[in-house]
């Protein structure tokens, strides 16, 4: 019960980092330990089914929970508050660094290579030029077609590949599309009964596609994990080191006081503390 309990929470802080464009699902799901198992789950599903349903189930719920339920508050928080919204998951991303340091040298000799800091490098400028890119265009949903469901089909597979790789921010790459706000809407009124059909087809066709797109990066991740461990971890340190720069930069040109940069600042201590527990259990 108390590890069903834990999974919860960790799938709760993982959904809210969905929602924010500029954070990343997958390397929150690294900074809270159970980044491998959930690849290795997701790949061979079925092979062990009613160990891999135990240990999906809790995340899942946690992430239902926290798009369906805290998606507004957190677009909320982030129009009204966005420093100390920022600040308290840039925290969580801190606190499971040194887990991350951990597995990369886990294996003394291949640490040393110099191909490894090479590949966090790479890793590092894909992100920080991926973070440069912009875009206003804005999709329109109201008007459904076969074309616009198999382009929804389409980006959900894009979108969920992003979301597992550490530093890579589902949301964000929605936002470059031009598809975050339309999803995020869609998600915001599945209340509305009146669109209810409208809706479904649009979730269910993303959906569709996103379970999919998570299937075949994980089959990929795994592959890496299991062949190239400590390199993969490298690249993932690159991913995280240039994400953390990638979601404080918009920050500096927002006006602040006193107060703001204090409660930021505790905020992301509370982050920190509570990646670094969770990442343990």
């Amino acid at each position: 019960m108390k590890t069903n309990l834990i999974l919860f929470f960790k799938g709760i802080i993982i959904g809210l980092a969905n929602v924010i464009p500029g954070v990343s699902g997958g390397t929150l799901m690294i900074t809270l330990g159970i980044y491998k198992n959930i690849i290795e789950t997701i790949s061979h599903f079925f092979s062990n089914f009613k160990k891999n349903l135990q240990f999906i189930i809790p995340i899942g719920l946690g992430l239902l929970v926290a798009i369906l339920l805290f998606s507004k508050i957190i677009n909320l928080s982030l129009e009204k508050f966005p420093f100390a919204t920022t600040l308290f998951f840039l925290g969580i991303i801190l606190g499971g660094i040194p887990l991350i340091v951990k597995k990369m040298q886990k294996d003394k000799f291949e640490t040393k290579k110099i191909s490894n800091y090479i590949i966090a490098f790479i890793t590092f400028a894909f992100i920080i030029i991926f973070a440069m890119l912009k875009t206003d265009n804005e999709v329109n949903l109201d008007n459904l077609s076969f074309l616009s469901l198999i382009i929804l089909f389409l980006v959900g597979m894009l979108a969920s590949s992003t979301m597992v790789i550490p530093g890579v921010s589902g949301s964000f790459v929605l936002m470059l599309v031009g598809y975050y706000k339309p999803i995020i809407n869609t998600i915001s009124s599945l209340t509305d009964f009146n669109l209810i059909g409208h809706n479904l087809l649009i979730i269910g066709s993303f959906l569709l596609g996103a379970i999919i797109g998570i299937v075949l990066i994980s089959k990929l991740i795994e592959f890496l994990l299991n062949k190239y461990e400590t390199k993969t971890y490298y690249a993932v340190f690159g991913f995280i080191m240039a994400s953390i720069i990638a979601i404080i930069k918009p920050l500096f040109s927002t006006n602040l006081n006193v107060l703001e940069v204090l409660i930021g600042l505790v905020l992301a201590l509370v982050g920190f503390l509570v990646a670094f527990k969770l990442s343990e259990k």
